[in-house]
Order: C-alpha cells, then structure tokens, then sequence
C-alpha cells in the first residue's frame, strides 16, 4: 500500500512540474491567440533567433488556422526554421507539402533552394567538420538530391537570386560526391575487383570531369587495366593523363 501511494505521488508531482513548465507564452498560444497575434509573435522569435519558440508558435498556427491570412507564409517560415533548428526530417516534410499544394507559387525558387539546403544540412556532420576528419565515404543520398535540387532551381529558374549560390553550392557536391565514388574505387582494389574500380573510376570522369578528383580517377583506371592485361585502355588512360597531369608519376 506504501509503494502504491508513493507512485501515485509521483505520478502527481510530475503532473505538476510538466504544468508549471509551460511558459505563458506557450498557454497563450494554445488558447486563445488570434492568427495575427500568433503570427506576430512568431515574427518577433523568428527575428529573436528563437526557432524552437517560432516554431511552436508557427505549428500552433497552422494546426488552428489551416487556411488563415498567413497560411502560404507559415509554411514558408516553418521551413526556414526547421533548417536553422537542424530539423532535417521535419524541414523536408514541409518543403514537399508546400511543393506539392502551390506548385506555381511566388517563391517556389525559393523553397527547391532550401530543399537543397536542407539536404546539404543532413550530408554533413559538424563533429567532423571542426575535426577536419573526412567522410566522404558516408551515404551520400542526401548531397545526391541536395544536387538535384540545386539542379532543378538552376535550369527552372535561372534568373532567381539564388541561382549563383546554387551553382556554387553544386561545385562543392560535385566535388564531394566525385570524393565517394574514388573511395569506393580503392576499395575495390583492395578486394582486388579491378573491374569494378575501372567502371566506378570511368564514372567520375564522365560525371565530374572538373574535379580534383579527376586525377586520382586516371591512376585508378591506369592501374586496373595494367592488372586486367587491357593494354590499350591503360595506354588510352595514360594519354589523357599526359595532357592533363603530366607531372603524374605514373607517367615516369
């Protein structure tokens, strides 16, 4: 009877504590805020740099007022938000809903930009930026479509203002995702599947010839084929890289 009664006064005191932690900023906003208190104060975080309060504020707004006056500016401040707050899933998930029901909308240049954005935030991981530690050899799913966003912006809609940055954004994946493809390359080589790291080292050059990478792809091709007695490829893989990296030791 002791253990049950203690439970039970537990059980209340947490009841308590959960009450007295919601702000009366947050009572308001799930009581009785009109859309343009809500949306103002939402503003007044979003400019505070207060995400987490946006959004709850932002949520808030459109849960109750699905087709208020700010409903299309909601879902586009929601998506800026999710972003800053890291919230990859969340940022995607209202980013394809707002793709999906204004299709013609203002801004959508806009939105694929920060679709593109937002898959970049989940490429990368921040432990290893500020450790400089590599990681290309991680999924690269995300800077994939982080690419095609991009893409897609660029060629829709080339005289948006986020069209430069886009492109920029494209050569640092190009960049990255040319980093994966050499990587699982010298992985083939040391399962010694010289096939394979020929196919994927050919695939850098045709997809990301303008990379640093493109050197790396050469020796890996010059090297297979010379394991695989192809001596014409090997020879054709030399000749390019005799015009382009003529310092190569391979060329030696």
């Amino acid at each position: 009877m002791h253990k049950l009664a203690k439970s039970a006064a537990l059980a209340l005191f947490s009841i308590a504590i959960t009450a007295c932690s919601s702000s009366p900023e947050d009572l308001e906003i799930s009581n009785k805020a009109s859309p343009e208190v809500l949306y103002s104060q939402s503003r007044t975080s979003m400019e505070l740099g207060n995400y987490s309060k946006a959004v709850r504020t932002l949520e808030a707004l459109d849960s109750r007022y699905p087709f208020g006056p700010h409903k299309t500016q909601v879902q586009l401040d929601l998506i800026f938000a999710y972003y800053k707050m890291d919230d990859v899933a969340s940022g995607l998930a209202n980013i394809d809903r707002f793709l999906r029901l204004n299709p013609t909308h203002p801004d959508i240049d806009y939105v694929y930009y920060m679709r593109g954005l937002t898959n970049m935030q989940a490429d990368s991981y921040l432990f290893h930026d500020m450790m400089n530690i590599d990681r290309t050899d991680r999924d690269p799913k995300n800077a994939e479509d982080a690419f095609k966003d991009f893409d897609r912006l660029i060629k829709s809609y080339p005289n948006s203002k986020y069209a430069a940055d886009a492109q920029q954004r494209m050569q640092y994946l190009k960049n990255r995702l040319a980093r994966y493809s050499i990587n699982v390359a010298r992985y083939y080589i040391k399962m010694n599947a010289w096939s394979a790291a020929a196919v994927r080292a050919q695939t850098v050059l045709e997809k990301f010839p303008n990379t640093p990478e493109a050197e790396s792809a050469l020796e890996i091709m010059a090297t297979a084929y010379d394991e695989l007695g192809q001596e014409k490829l090997k020879q054709n893989a030399l000749s390019v890289m005799q015009a382009n990296f003529p310092d190569n030791e391979l060329l030696n």
